[in-house]
């Protein structure tokens, strides 16, 4: 897989020729809705087959290597039939991975609330994990179910489900009062418990996936005390325990997002942890990257210094937000998909540019009554630089939120990077 950005001039066809890909192909692969309309600075995904190369004499891997433009680590990693790999002889068949190097296997999350069959299946084959969102939990310990799954269709492509459970009110948003009640009241804690491991056990679940957010500061103790009762029953029925986290650079970091999410202690108890990188750009906030690398860099380096890397799951988004400009205070930006957004931009003819700093695509365009727009989104050279985080850091993976939208794109940059570990 190659990534390719497009420049004044460019057809699809054209980019085709050059890389002896067809139209369809590359048309089904960035999933363009009108093939015949680009925009400068959209980055394309090329999808490549691997190669065979014939040996001829005085070949060397290093030299077929260069002359595929491929790392000579990731060519001897595809060739597991040659010993020495700096003994090879004439007439051998040599694969040449033009697709993509994989770095090994990592595990990959991905939380679902609301997509149609043909999106999951086309998801699961890269997923180690499926949450779906979610179990709402509440002040007596009670739980209910806000999203049903096809249980035979995650099985099917070995993806192990977990249970998804939240302190989400019934008519929306976070509920201190709710993860207040199970931290501190011993009857409620217990029937929560209870009734967790009954839907586990029932439900077939392979693990825990509890998101509890907006936790009131004081109640950081209760919290780890909580999570310490939690993973020993958890552990003991054989269940996983992930934690969702939210992106702190600090444990000083103050507000009522961070402040009682100790990373310490979930990297104790925790067998993953979900670090929620994302929401810098947000809604109600004014334009900029939901997931600039500098500022996810700022959470990691943090992160490793206190808990595994091998049990941090990195949170990557999938989506964008449309803001109309000037930002005022109170008003809201537009979600639109990363395939929305550069559909957008073409209908728009407005320039794709990308920040080197955040390392995120943007653009900027005028609606039909004279306002100014400014639409920050994901796209192949965003995500390549954020899954080159898990290789860094050497963290266990990555968690998508959410995978209500197929972004074909992403999988392709995942599969040329790494493989995804399977659990069951």
């Amino acid at each position: 897989m190659e990534i390719y950005v497009v420049k004044s001039g460019d057809t699809l066809y054209g980019i085709g020729m050059r890389y002896g890909v067809s139209v369809d192909t590359l048309a089904e692969a960035n999933q363009l809705r009108n093939p015949a309309l680009l925009s400068v600075g959209q980055a394309l995904v090329i999808p490549k087959a691997d190669a065979i190369h014939t040996v001829q004499r005085g070949d060397t891997l290093y030299g077929i290597a260069r002359r595929h433009g491929v790392p000579l680590a990731c060519l001897i990693a595809a060739n597991p039939q040659i010993p020495n790999p700096n003994r090879i002889y004439p007439g051998q068949k040599i694969r040449v991975p033009l697709g993509g190097c994989e770095r090994g296997e990592i595990l990959v999350n991905g939380y679902i609330s609301d997509a149609g069959r043909a999106a999951l299946e086309a998801q699961l084959p890269y997923l180690s994990f499926l949450s779906p969102f979610s179990w709402r939990a509440d002040a007596q310990g009670g739980l209910t179910k806000e999203y049903s799954l096809n249980e035979e269709l995650a099985e099917k492509f070995d993806t192990a489900r977990l249970m998804t459970v939240t302190n989400l009110r019934a008519g929306g948003g976070f509920s201190g009062d709710v993860a207040h009640a199970i931290f501190r009241d011993d009857a409620v804690r217990e029937r929560f418990l209870d009734n967790v491991e009954s839907r586990l056990s029932e439900g077939g679940y392979y693990g825990l996936n509890l998101d509890f957010e907006y936790v009131f500061p004081y109640d950081r103790e209760a919290y780890n005390a909580f999570l310490t009762v939690l993973s020993e029953r958890l552990h003991r029925l054989g269940f996983l325990l992930v934690t969702a986290l939210a992106p702190k650079s600090s444990d000083s970091q103050q507000g009522l997002l961070y402040t009682a999410h100790d990373y310490a202690v979930h990297g104790r108890l925790a067998d993953y942890s979900v670090l929620m990188t994302y929401e810098w750009g947000y809604a109600y906030g004014p334009a900029m990257a939901v997931a600039p690398l500098n500022k996810v860099r700022q959470v990691l380096d943090y992160a490793v210094s206190v808990m595994p890397a091998g049990k941090i799951l990195l949170g990557v988004p999938n989506y964008g937000y449309d803001w109309t400009l000037p930002f005022r205070q109170g008003s809201a930006a537009r979600a639109i998909t990363n395939t929305g957004a550069v559909a957008l931009a073409g209908q728009a003819r407005a320039e794709i540019r990308f920040d080197q700093t955040a390392q995120s695509p943007f653009f900027r365009y005028s609606d039909s009554e004279g306002r100014q727009h400014e639409v920050w989104f994901e796209d192949a050279r965003s995500l390549r630089a954020k899954y080159g985080l898990v290789d860094e850091y050497d963290l266990a993976g990555v968690s998508f939120w959410n995978l209500n939208n197929l972004f074909r794109t992403n999988f392709l940059v995942l599969e040329s990077m790494f493989g995804v570990e399977k659990l069951l």
